[in-house]
């Protein structure tokens, strides 16, 4: 069960019991609001940031520290949560009982990742102007690697297509365009803004909670903090479905359908929403995959996924280009059929079997435990453990199932799709 401590404003140390592991977890999540104007900055400050740290400010000197620490592993990662950003700071290492020389690993480990997230490597009060230089290298490589990923390409412009100019819809790895304007100047003040305004959780899954309490401490006396008010939910209106098309050459055509739930998502309705999305067309025994896919063969592939933070469905899907829109209409048919027609026990329960699989495979690895508990602590509400939702999901009705699909509205559909061969007239 987690355990929750304010230790100042905005700044949360969270201990997850991992007793059953040889291996322990600091990890350090940044949470503050996305911007626009600096997408490419925060994008870019993961891969400047996990090149060194003061201490150690050499990448071949930071990876032989860590293989010394037997093996151990740091990650600096980025991700959207619905209006904001998370800037990741992790480590995982064995435990301090496995040392065979009797090491403090955990005081290593901590002052790694705490050098990592709040004394970063500075030339001159900057980021090294050659670090930034070659991670925007990086970075500009793989934005212009996107459109090579049809399926990636094609969910990503129906994003954009859907939530338009809203926070939610800014990307995670920035802008190409904005690419040349950043320098190590810019980068370091989106740096200094995020040790500012972010909500910080710490999260200390069999590491020694003592000194990762007291080194929080000691590196947040050094910055002064404002930090943000931040929203857990937000949603995109209902508006009358939009349709967007691009050619390529390609053979198999993908296609996009987005639906707002047109109000915000409450916490304790998150299992209804989990069993819905199975049942729909995100498990093996659901009606798209059963139906569209199996049955009429009108996709290669169509799943449903749902994401909470802003309330809408996702249904891609890969089709023939000629099946294209008998695809479309297949889906909505399966999702009308739901929201108005029967749903069996047998659906329901092959449906709830698989999440409860998952729930089940939560406590299984680190990483699991950790994504569990802080995907629960940004959903605001009570924590619940992985069995506590089992039981609330032994509780989901059909009727619950079909409320939550019938409160969709149809907004988007992209389709990426064959270039049409001209027509010869005689």
């Amino acid at each position: 069960m987690l355990q929750r401590e304010c230790l100042a404003p905005g700044v949360h140390l969270n201990c997850i019991p991992a007793d059953k592991f040889n291996r322990c977890r600091i990890s350090l999540h940044f949470r503050f609001p996305a911007s626009r104007e600096k997408a490419t900055d925060q994008a870019l400050l993961p891969l400047v940031m996990d090149r060194g740290y003061a201490a150690c400010p050499d990448m071949t000197q930071l990876t032989r520290k860590l293989a010394r620490l037997y093996g151990a592993a740091l990650s600096v990662e980025t991700s959207m949560q619905g209006a904001s950003r998370v800037l990741s700071v992790s480590i995982t290492g064995i435990k301090d009982r496995f040392a065979l020389n009797g090491e403090a690993l955990t005081a290593e480990y901590a002052a790694i990742v705490f050098g990592v997230a709040f004394d970063p490597y500075f030339e001159n009060g900057c980021f090294s102007r050659e670090a930034v230089e070659i991670e925007k290298t990086t970075l500009a490589r793989q934005l212009e690697s996107e459109i090579n990923d049809k399926r990636l390409y094609c969910v990503r412009q129906a994003r954009r297509k859907f939530f338009g100019d809203s926070p939610a819809g800014i990307e995670r790895d920035g802008y190409l365009a904005d690419l040349p304007s950043v320098t190590c100047e810019s980068l370091t003040a989106a740096y200094q803004e995020m040790l500012r305004t972010a909500q910080l959780d710490v999260i200390c899954l069999g590491a020694d909670e003592d000194v990762v309490r007291r080194m929080t401490l000691e590196k947040l006396a050094g910055v002064q903090r404002e930090p943000a008010q931040l929203e857990n939910y937000l949603f995109m209106p209902a508006q009358p479905v939009e349709h967007f098309r691009e050619e390529m050459d390609l053979v198999q055509a993908k296609l996009c359908m987005l639906f707002t739930w047109n109000q915000c998502v409450k916490p304790e309705q998150l299992n209804a929403f989990r069993l819905a999305m199975s049942v729909f067309g995100g498990s093996a025994t659901s009606r798209l995959f059963l139906n569209v896919r199996e049955k009429q063969s009108l996709c290669y592939y169509c799943a449903s996924r749902f994401a909470s933070p802003t309330a809408f469905m996702m249904v891609d899907s890969g089709v023939e280009p000629a099946n294209a829109e008998k695809a479309e209409q297949a889906i909505l048919k399966e999702l009308n059929d739901l929201v108005n027609g029967p749903i069996t026990e047998e659906e329901l329960e092959n449906s709830r079997r698989g999440i409860l699989s998952g729930l089940n495979s939560v406590g299984d690895s680190l990483a699991g435990l950790e994504n569990w508990y802080y995907n629960e602590i940004l959903r605001g509400g009570n924590v619940n453990t992985p069995e506590q939702a089992a039981r609330q999901l032994n509780e989901v009705t059909a009727e619950d199932v079909r409320a939550i699909l019938s409160g969709f509205r149809y907004s988007v559909s992209y389709l990426v799709t064959k270039k049409e061969e001209p027509s010869h007239a005689e």
